[in-house]
């Protein structure tokens, strides 16, 4: 799809480009029976250089291609009127530029989501602490369950500097319900361990319409906005439900994308068996309670906790569901061992279901402006 509209780029703006050459005369161009002057062929050429320009910028800088898409119009609009009788469909391909760059600025612009979570994440990183961290130490590891420990040193936490930042790249599919449709995605978070604060956004595709959403934990207060072309709101949610439940989330990163954070003494652990343990973390006034389930060679391999709710599909009100998150695929990220793909899973009455997968490209640790 966004090679087609590239391509309706560069051709739209390679079309102007006769407007040039009627102005100059460089080409024989009877179907343009409007003369045009040379400075309104300098207005065609223009035009014809920002569409293209704005074609490359959708694959080179896809988060501005619409402002100088936005430049394009402004300039080919004029002259396709004053060529009106031989231009006429070219106002038709403006027109569905002009959609295009609305939602583009939607989606991208100085208001949309992605520039909100791009203003709440730019302060904790300006923030962050440029000197060395303290490490990870043996001791830090002893008051742990050794199902924990174990899966701390596999994953190289030891002697490593402690976690106060880390940014996770992922993609995959996401669907509301059992059987709906999958949509793909594209997501990037920050957490900031200190604040215990999370930042989650992402754009996924529903019938070849963009769909970004961004979910926002900070201090007491969780929110989630989900919009259809940057402009229509299909989701959103607040207060104390979304804060236990994005409460269940930080600890969920914590251990799967940060386990040198499970140092943190805001943890209680209680050891179930060899393979699992219980823990409690407090976060304000909230607690998520989850049980960490390990493979043989020490892996996380699931995390279940009881403490999220759901919307059920009739609508209503929030319902606790058992949730869980099955791991896989262990790499290297930034140094650290950790699981390569994972994916969301709920556990109804009528049975379980995954409704997000994702693989987990690249973590980033203490990162910093």
């Amino acid at each position: 799809m966004r090679f087609l509209f590239v391509a309706f780029l560069v051709l739209h703006g390679l079309i102007h480009l006769m407007g040039f050459a009627k102005a100059y005369g460089f080409a024989e161009l009877p179907q343009l029976r409007t003369p045009i002057s040379p400075p309104a062929g300098v207005a065609w050429l223009v035009a014809a250089v920002l569409f293209v320009v704005a074609g490359v910028c959708v694959y080179a800088v896809p988060r501005w291609w619409w402002a100088v898409g936005a430049c394009a119009l402004v300039v080919s609009t004029p002259v396709i009127w004053s060529s009106w009788a031989d231009a006429k469909a070219g106002a038709v391909a403006n027109v569905v530029v002009l959609v295009a760059v609305v939602v583009g600025a939607a989606m991208n612009g100085p208001w949309s989501l992605r520039a909100q979570y791009h203003r709440d994440i730019a302060v904790p990183l300006a923030e962050t602490r440029i000197q060395a961290l303290p490490v990870v130490t043996d001791a830090d590891l002893a008051p742990l369950p050794a199902p924990v420990q174990r899966y701390l040193r596999l994953a190289g936490v030891v002697g490593r500097e402690r976690v106060s930042n880390f940014r996770a790249r992922m993609r995959g599919r996401i669907r509301s319900g059992p059987d709906a449709a999958w949509m793909p995605l594209e997501a990037e978070q920050h957490n900031f361990i200190d604040d215990s604060a999370r930042h989650f956004y992402m754009t996924a595709s529903m019938f070849l319409l963009p769909i970004d959403g961004y979910h926002r934990f900070v201090g007491p207060e969780a929110t989630m906005v989900v919009k259809a072309l940057g402009l229509i709101p299909v989701a959103t949610n607040a207060g104390p439900e979304m804060a236990q439940a994005e409460t269940v989330a930080v600890f969920n990163d914590m251990c799967v994308m940060a386990p040198a954070t499970l140092i943190d003494p805001a943890i209680a652990w209680e050891t179930v068996d060899a393979h699992t343990v219980r823990a409690t973390f407090t976060r304000g006034a909230n607690v998520a309670r989850a049980d960490l389930v390990f493979n043989d060679e020490g892996e996380l391999v699931n995390f279940f906790s009881n403490d999220r709710r759901r919307a059920p599909a009739d609508g209503g009100a929030m319902v606790p569901v058992r949730w869980s998150t099955p791991l896989s695929q262990y790499r290297i990220h930034d140094a650290f061992r950790l699981p390569g793909r994972g994916e969301a899973r709920w556990h109804e009455p009528g049975g379980d279901y995954a409704y997000i997968e994702l693989d987990i490209d690249d973590i980033a640790f203490n990162v910093t402006p």
